[in-house]
């Protein structure tokens, strides 16, 4: 039972939902995620943090860059809430403007911002 209140207080921040949006897309750098969502690298790391403590993301450090995508091991519950955000997320305003961002940032990103 405390696993799954994990999963669901995770929910529970704007930011949060706002970075499961964009991590729907596919695997985004911090640096990605500042960018997009103009917030400081503590900020998205701290809620980075507690989505992966909650179970909802796997992270990968490439130089002094972490990269953060989905998990795709959770389990049935996890499953089916990452299916009914991916069709209900992008619904929201502040989601789809994110997308929007993020296509126009990916299209004008160096290389080397990253990693």
């Amino acid at each position: 039972m405390q696993n799954t209140a994990k999963l669901f207080k995770a929910l529970s921040e704007d930011v949060r939902l706002r970075i499961l949006g964009l991590l729907l897309q596919g695997e985004l750098c911090v640096c990605d995620l500042m960018a997009v969502l103009d917030l400081p690298q503590s900020t998205i790391s701290r809620h980075l943090s507690y989505l992966a403590n909650a179970g909802w993301l796997a992270g990968e450090r490439r130089g002094v860059w972490m990269y953060y995508r989905l998990r795709d091991q959770g389990g049935n519950l996890q499953q089916d809430l990452l299916a009914v955000l991916g069709k209900h997320l992008r619904e929201l305003p502040a989601v789809a403007q994110d997308h929007a961002r993020l296509e126009q940032y990916l299209k004008i990103k160096k290389p080397s911002a990253c990693g």
